[in-house]
């Protein structure tokens, strides 16, 4: 009789565990991300460079050689980089199909972004690549494509030292109309709007006309 209990105790402990299991993986907060909706893509994957992606101890990046890099400019004055010295680097853990599970995931950026001990160095040196001669503190060491965007977070050919844009007061800090075309990008990408590659590709060509190449000049 005691061994007829414990075999049927047995098999209730086990039920409840495998019910337990299946309700575990069938709860909201442990279903897998619902996958972003994607447009047919206008530009060529591989049309951007593609970086080593996030590492887990990241060193410092050797920069362009002194004065090798030269910066353009907008008919209108906003600063652009050198195509030879920093083309943009993509994200190669970022693709389109685990956007819910990378840049439209709250937290994703933050969680592979390289530390100051890091980028302060790096953009020491960035300087002088591009002979920058204003405050260092009035510009940005920018990702050219963002992190949001699927940009790699510390390959050289994605970060530059980008100048302030015209009007800006000297002394007072960066000044970066080009975040905001990044966050509208961003979130052109996650509505399922705008294709990843051409979001990347625009924002490495021009900021200032990216969102007009990928359909939203009035986003």
């Amino acid at each position: 009789m005691k061994v007829h209990k414990g075999l049927a105790m047995a098999l209730l402990v086990l039920s409840l565990t495998v019910a337990c299991s299946k309700e575990e993986a069938t709860h909201p907060a442990n279903a897998p991300a619902q996958a972003v909706p994607q447009p047919a893509p206008k530009e060529k994957e591989g049309a951007i460079p593609v970086g080593p992606g996030p590492q887990g101890t990241y060193t410092v990046a050797a920069q362009p050689a002194p004065g090798s890099c030269h910066y353009r400019k907008t008919s209108d004055g906003q600063p652009l980089p050198d195509p030879n010295c920093t083309p943009g680097a993509t994200n190669p853990k970022v693709t389109a199909a685990n956007l819910a599970d990378t840049i439209c995931k709250s937290g994703y950026t933050a969680s592979i972004r390289p530390n100051t001990s890091i980028t302060n160095p790096e953009k020491a040196a960035n300087i002088k690549s591009y002979d920058y001669t204003g405050d260092p503190r009035d510009a940005e060491y920018d990702h050219l494509i963002s992190l949001e965007l699927g940009g790699d977070p510390n390959d050289p050919r994605n970060i530059w030292v980008e100048p302030p844009s015209p009007g800006h007061q000297a002394g007072a800090g960066p000044n970066n109309p080009k975040d905001g075309v990044e966050t509208k990008l961003h979130t052109l990408v996650c509505n399922g709007k705008v294709a990843l590659v051409d979001a990347q590709v625009a924002i490495a060509t021009d900021w200032t006309t990216a969102l007009a190449k990928v359909g939203f000049p009035n986003s």
